[in-house]
Parts: structure tokens; sequence; C-alpha cells
């Protein structure tokens, strides 16, 4: 005859419950600097004149890049469109044009604000 087997001693099984932490809000993403961010925008100023063919517009004045001593060759865009960029300009520009920096155009000298466009019409 068999023995009879021995009993164990009965356990309960312990359950563990993994509980999930709350998820953690994420944080606003930092604010970047623009590479413009505290620089005004550009100051752009056109002429719209036909001062012939070999021949070139200059500007002269106050304002970045700007001197009243020697002038600034503007940019051809047509047979009488003249353009000029003017960055970092915190003040008001003042400022005359002049061909192939000779001759002065007539009347008072030109304003324009920081960040704004003007279109002129100089009379030489």
């Amino acid at each position: 005859m068999k023995k009879p087997a021995k009993k164990l001693p009965v356990t309960k099984a312990t359950v563990t419950k993994t509980v999930k932490a709350p998820a953690k809000k994420a944080a606003a993403p930092a604010k970047k600097k623009s590479a413009t961010g505290s620089q005004p925008p550009a100051t752009f100023i056109s002429a719209q004149i036909d001062i012939g063919f070999g021949n070139r517009l200059t500007i002269r004045g106050s304002g970045p890049g700007l001197s009243w001593d020697e002038g600034v060759v503007m940019d051809n865009e047509g047979s009488n469109l003249w353009t000029v960029a003017l960055a970092k300009v915190a003040k008001p520009v003042t400022f005359k044009v002049l061909v192939n920096d000779l001759s002065w155009s007539t009347g008072a000298d030109f304003v324009v604000a920081p960040g704004k466009s003007i279109t002129i019409f100089p009379t030489f």
C-alpha cells in the first residue's frame, strides 16, 4: 500500500496589480528666436525715372549703409525703375538720389520711415 501524499499547506497567491503613473504633461516648447527676431524689417526705396542708357542712379543720405559723401548704386530693375533695400533701419532715413553720383535731384530731401517702402519720382 502506498502512503498517502503529504498535504502541503495552502497559501493564497498574491496578485500584484501594476498601476501606471499618470503621464507627465509635456513642457511647452521653447520659443526659438528667429534670425530677424530683434531686427526691424527692411526698408525699401524705389525711384521711377529714365536716366538714359549707360547711366546709374545712386543714393546718398543718413541711414544704415548710407553717407552724404559717397553714393550707393541702386539696382536697375527696368528702363525706369531703380531700387535699394536697407537693412537694420531703426530711425527714419533721409536721402536724395543722384545720376552717376554727380547730379543731385532737385527739391527737398526724401524721408522714409523704418520698415516702410517708398516710391519717388525725382527730377533733375
